[in-house]
């Protein structure tokens, strides 16, 4: 079915290209200090806030497809609203939706996992990020897998936990820990055998992305599977230990392993059955790829033991990653890319590995590939494997250089960019780093800036959810940074900028409304001379 854009009445659009550059977790909030992006010096930034009009986005929560607007925002959903321009039920709701209903634990996935346990008088795994921070997994979708799973008759179990300190407190993982070898010792008795059979930081195994840095799933795997690492009779004396002797923040805890007797208590051998219980995909893949595929390459497994494997969802929907899930992904649809495609629109669309999926794969509606391989050139330029505080600008000034060449070429209409800086150096915590990042970033903007200028072009300046802008945990009650570092998304909204120096007065911004992020395709395409689709929210521009 084709895609059709009609043509606006009274605007052709613009003359030269039009771009969206996304500020990666660069959000709105107060300069209370806390605030790594109004404390750093960024000229450019501040002159386009103040000259040009600027709307905020919502940028999480219900306005992302999330279940309540106490969600942060996160890439991921960020961008497929930016790229389908419409709000669809996202990870953390349908797998919630699929628990509550019964859904999940009546899917064929669910049955093969259980069955297969039983069968063989094996073990259940369960893998994944241990926190509820709500953007790659929560742990009362673990904590409701388990419950089922002793009610189905599942005599044994093992949990492998990925400790957080990103989408939440970066030292609170015993919070989340202590808890939960209570909740597990509720459930364990004489038919029911359950315990922590490893662990360590999501940055430092596992859960690597876009195929950054392989090692970090090969670390899991020895963890995880083969029972390899350094050994702790629980994962609460490993915390302690790790803290005491490295002083690391949760993220990057090394991996360890639970033993008893000497041996580890949860290696994943023939028979078993594993569930990873992220509903994320982009941290998801590469983990899921070791144990789905027979004739994997990455790394030397040494042992690749016979399961069941199946993912929360399918984390790659061209792909079919993983070939078992239990809950299905969000269907999207109608996205920019296609209709652009479909409309002859010559589209580029570039980052650094670390954000390259977000505005390829997430943009096009969880979608590997391209919809136009005539039509469409898509550009990564390689991160560098290094701690981010350790290089804040990332791979900024090469993405600008790329880019720039696109835009001077004058071969494509529509180009899309994102910049990582503020959301992955803001992870880190370190505020020092962070107002560095976004320095390196303002510097980009005003290379930008004067080629835009050169070509005739527009840009939507514009963020996929906040990092940066709030750097240190705030006190509930003065709402001021208290001493403690922030490593998580914020609930604050973003900017969308419009940069436009050649059409003045051929359509007007809209005033101040009730946006999110799945205004701008409308937009996009209202810029370019096409009215946009029904079934995209409303475009924040208007034709006069």
């Amino acid at each position: 079915m084709n895609k059709v854009l009609n043509k606006l009445n009274g605007f052709d659009g613009v003359k030269g290209s039009v771009l969206t550059i996304v500020m990666d977790g660069v959000g709105i909030a107060p300069d209370n200090g806390g605030n790594a992006v109004a404390s750093a010096y960024t000229p450019n930034l501040d002159m386009l806030m103040a000259k040009y009009p600027t709307l905020s986005l919502k940028a999480h929560g219900t306005a992302v497809g999330l279940p309540s607007d106490d969600d942060m925002g996160n890439s991921e959903v960020g961008h497929n609203a930016l790229g389908s321009g419409q709000v669809f039920a996202q990870g953390a709701k349908l797998v919630s939706q699929s628990i509550e209903s019964g859904k999940l634990f009546a899917s064929e996935t669910w049955k093969k996992v259980v069955s297969n346990v039983k069968d063989n008088g094996s073990t259940l795994h369960f893998l994944g990020l241990f926190s509820d921070g709500n953007v790659h997994s929560h742990i009362d979708h673990l904590k409701a897998l388990i419950v089922h799973a002793k009610e189905e008759g599942i005599s044994t179990v093992r949990v492998h936990i990925l400790l957080d300190g990103r989408d939440v407190g970066e030292t609170s993982a015993l919070d989340y820990v202590l808890p939960f070898e209570e909740f597990l010792s509720d459930l364990r008795n004489e038919s029911f055998d359950i315990a922590i059979a490893s662990g360590g930081g999501r940055m430092k195994i596992t859960m690597d992305r876009y195929e950054a840095n392989w090692a970090m799933v090969e670390a899991g795997w020895k963890t995880h599977v083969l029972g390899e690492g350094r050994a702790f009779a629980s994962a609460e004396e490993a915390i302690n230990a790790y803290r005491a002797e490295l002083g690391v923040i949760d993220q990057d805890l090394p991996p360890f392993v639970i033993a008893k007797d000497g041996q580890p208590v949860g290696t994943v051998n023939d028979g078993d059955s594993v569930v990873f219980f992220n509903f994320r995909g982009d941290r998801s893949i590469e983990i899921s790829k070791a144990f789905d595929d027979v004739e994997f390459d990455k790394f030397d497994r040494v042992r690749y033991p016979k399961v069941v494997y199946a993912g929360m969802l399918e984390y790659d929907g061209d792909l079919h990653i993983p070939s078992n899930y239990l809950v299905n992904p969000p269907e999207i649809t109608n996205t920019l890319g296609e209709y652009l495609t479909d409309a002859g629109v010559k589209c580029y669309a570039i980052s650094e590995t670390q954000k390259y999926g977000h505005v390829t794969y997430f943009w096009n509606g969880n979608k590997s590939g391209k919809f136009d391989e005539e039509l469409e050139t898509y550009v990564e330029i390689p991160s560098d494997i290094v701690p981010f505080e350790q290089r804040p600008w990332m791979k900024c000034a090469e993405i600008t250089d790329a880019l720039i060449e696109a835009l001077k070429s004058g071969e494509y209409k529509y180009l899309r960019c994102n910049f990582p800086n503020g959301d992955m150096v803001g992870h880190t915590g370190s505020f020092a780093a962070t107002k560095c990042s976004m320095e390196a970033l303002d510097l980009q903007l005003g290379r930008i800036l004067k080629v835009l200028d050169e070509v005739g072009g527009v840009a939507l300046i514009t963020a996929d959810h906040g990092n940066a802008d709030e750097m240190y945990e705030l006190d509930k009650k003065t709402k001021m940074p208290s001493k403690k570092a922030k490593t998580s998304h914020t609930l604050n909204p973003v900017p969308c900028i419009f940069y436009d120096n050649v059409h003045n007065g051929e359509y007007t911004v809209k005033a101040e409304g009730s946006y999110g992020l799945s205004n701008v395709a409308a937009t996009v395409a209202n810029l370019l001379g096409y009215e946009a689709p029904d079934m995209w929210d409303a475009s924040m521009i208007e034709v006069k």
